[in-house]
């Protein structure tokens, strides 16, 4: 059993499995800053319950009060369901589903339709990073903007983006300490400790992890380590943060199954069998550093500004499936690599907001200037020159060795993007019951990228975009909200990987109408029906000279109903449940018109319930819940399709206390009747479909002090 001896909050303490920290009160002279609550609370919301956002109008609001859908999952969710990914917190949202992960070595969510990995749709504090996985243990808690969002945060997809917000030091003294065990093997250990540094405002928290579990399937480990820093003053109007993440990590680089196009099923080997060998394996360090200022200048009008440095260097092997022949079995197989790869973010945002009577109404005001900066660097691209035969049902592994090929044309993959811009909104109160929110943004970007040894450039542009965003509340009671948006998107078009050159960039639009309400003891409710149109989407053509081109002339709509909702229905029990209808398909491509895009579900539901037994056995609590995917298509050419599924999850929690020490020990069961489901493919053939994970039961014990 894995020894107890360190851990974070009330649940398990993992690399990808945050958990609640202790909570203390609010100090009276602190500022709040935008995405960051500075008085260290642990979370805007209730148990379930969320009743504001930091996302949505530029600062925490109450959600009644955007005049858009916002999800959030709560730390309490996090905790009951033991989330250790993203994927597995937002499996809780409506129209969100996984696509291309990169052999699981990248967070890659789509949203509304639209995404894919390394979109910048995924930011910590509402700043991109160039993390691979943000989900860990300084999370706090997740929230998603649906629909575009540029307005706002700039270069994004129309889908919307993720917000992962972390942690805080707090100003009364608290340590968790906690240990997991899962019956695939191994664990993973941590601690979270936060407390004053004197008496006059100044306060600390680190927070640490590592984790070593064997890996599901039928060789591979996960090891990864993880420590983050903070420090913080809170002062009578200023506020300044300062935090620094270090990850060191060794993960499978696993590509999952195959789709047999001849027999028109998916393999039939054990689900646990892999295809490659032991050497596929991703490892690298993540470092993210990040400092917060706030300054009141009276009770209207605040200065905020955030500063973000993130860099991921990271090097990968596999012996990767080029073929497959269905009637033999028999699989194809070359030895690659990446080597010495860099990604690396500078992310600035400077925001100055106030609230203010202008014509005897109110105005919240925010004006600001934001800049971004993303350097990516392939350096090695290793090609074997092998290509090994090797029967998927009779594997025998070890005949393949890794290589050292480096190929000169495809290595040298560069891209950078920079950007600056400036933007302004106005939440406009025209009484107690109307709210009309108006903002826009101009941004300017400047895009390199190419590849090649001598240095080919494929893409070398410039140019500047303004995306206007209008949405109006109207709110017939305190507790119900109608709503409506229209907004704008873009992001330019890039892929270092292929020969695409100078392209204008990806534009996105959106119409929303919907309703959010408080229902019951505390159930937040949101409900909206929407249509977004993405253009110059690239697709690629055969020109007449028989040469293989690009243009950036597609066009890709969205339209769909989603439903959230989160909180308590009675005192004891707690619900957060979701529901998506999304109809997707490609309006203008030469190749690919009237198809679905890959990874899209046209329906995803979930619903999770948490009952408090301490009415009748003090300190116990339990629940479970369903998620479920509609199927999907596996390719552009829909030439195969990922099954619907429903998974099956439960837990067990009991909280009780031995001397002065809170503990409390959780049973999780995850895919309670051993589901065989598929979470995505590779997006562009049939060589790689991630499986989702089997039955799992995992045992935490958190103590509290």
């Amino acid at each position: 059993m894995l020894l107890l001896l360190t851990g974070i909050g009330p649940a398990a303490a993992q690399l990808g499995g945050p958990v609640t920290p202790p909570t203390d009160e609010p100090n009276p002279g602190a500022i709040t800053v935008p995405a960051v609550d500075v008085l260290g609370r642990a979370t805007p919301n209730e148990g379930y319950q969320p009743l504001r956002a930091t996302v949505g109008v530029g600062s925490e609001a109450r959600i009644l009060d955007i005049p858009q859908s916002i999800a959030v999952v709560p730390p309490a969710v996090i905790r009951d369901q033991a989330a250790f990914s993203l994927d597995e917190a937002l499996a809780n949202v409506s129209g969100i589903a996984q696509t291309n992960t990169l052999g699981q070595t990248q967070d890659a969510i789509i949203r509304r339709g639209f995404g894919d990995n390394r979109d910048g749709g995924i930011l910590v504090d509402g700043l991109r990073t160039a993390l691979p996985h943000v989900f860990n243990g300084a999370t706090d808690y997740v929230e998603v903007l649906k629909g575009p969002s540029s307005t706002l945060y700039g270069i994004l997809d129309p889908g919307g983006m993720v917000n992962v917000v972390t942690r805080r030091p707090q100003l009364n003294a608290a340590t968790a300490l906690t240990g997991r065990i899962s019956t695939f093997g191994g664990g993973a250990t941590g601690f979270d400790t936060t407390g004053p540094i004197g008496t006059n405002g100044f306060a600390y928290r680190i927070i640490g992890e590592y984790q070593n579990q064997d890996y599901w399937r039928n060789f591979g480990s996960v090891r990864q380590s993880f420590i983050a820093p903070m420090l913080a003053w809170y002062g009578q109007n200023t506020t300044v943060e300062t935090s620094y993440w270090h990850a060191d990590y060794d993960v499978p680089f696993d590509r999952g199954t195959i789709w047999d196009p001849v027999h028109r099923t998916f393999v039939n080997t054990d689900r646990r069998r892999r295809f490659d060998e032991p050497y596929n394996i991703s490892h690298g360090s993540s470092d993210y550093g990040t400092i917060r200022v706030g300054q009141r200048f009276d009770q209207s009008w605040r200065l905020d500004l955030r500063y973000a440095y993130s860099v991921n260097n990271y090097s990968d092997n596999q012996a990767r499936v080029t073929a497959f022949n269905g009637n033999t079995g028999i699989a194809t197989r070359r030895a690659d690599a990446t080597d010495d790869s860099t990604i690396f973010n500078h992310a600035f945002r400077a925001d100055v907001s106030g609230d203010v009577s202008i014509g005897g109404f109110r105005n919240e005001l925010l004006f600001g200037s934001s800049y971004d900066y993303v350097s990516t660097r392939r350096t090695d691209l290793i090609r074997g020159t092998v290509n090994q035969p090797f029967n998927i049902y009779n594997p025998v592994y070890g005949l393949l060795p890794t290589s050292r090929n480096v190929v000169a044309t495809d290595s040298d993959q560069t891209e950078r993007v920079d950007s600056w811009s400036l933007y302004a909104q106005d939440s406009l109160h025209l009484n107690d019951q109307w709210i009309v929110v108006a903002g826009l943004r101009y941004q300017r970007y400047d895009q390199v990228a190419g590849r090649g040894r001598p240095f080919v450039r494929n893409t070398d542009t410039e140019g500047d975009r303004v995306t206007p965003r209008v949405g109006i509340v109207y709110q017939p009671m305190p507790e119900l909200a109608f709503f409506a948006n229209y907004s704008q998107s873009f992001k330019p078009n890039s892929n270092i990987s292929t020969l695409i050159g100078s392209q204008p960039p990806e534009t996105g639009e959106s119409w929303e109408i919907g309703v959010k309400a408080e229902l019951f003891q505390g159930l937040t409710l949101t409900a909206a029906a929407f249509n977004i149109q993405k253009h110059n989407v690239i697709y690629r053509y055969q020109a007449t000279t028989g040469i293989t081109a690009t243009a950036a002339a597609g066009r890709v709509r969205s339209s769909g109903f989603e439903l959230d909702m989160a909180g308590r229905i009675t005192r004891d029990l707690s619900f957060i449940g979701s529901f998506a209808l999304t109809d997707v398909d490609v309006v203008q491509d030469v190749a690919y018109q009237g198809r679905r895009p890959a990874n899209v579900p046209r329906t995803t539901a979930s619903a999770f319930l948490s009952y408090d037994a301490g009415q009748i056995i003090e300190g116990l609590s339990f629940g479970g819940g369903v998620r479920h995917e509609g199927r999907r298509a596996g390719d552009p050419d829909n030439t195969f399709f990922l099954p619907s599924y429903v998974v099956a999850d439960a837990f067990a929690a009991y909280d009780f206390r031995i001397q002065n020490t809170n503990l409390r020990a959780q049973v999780n069961v995850k895919n309670i009747f051993d589901k065989t489901y598929y979470l995505s493919s590779i997006g562009t053939n049939n060589l790689g479909v991630n499986y989702g994970e089997p039955l799992q039961g995992i045992f935490s014990v958190t103590a509290r002090f």
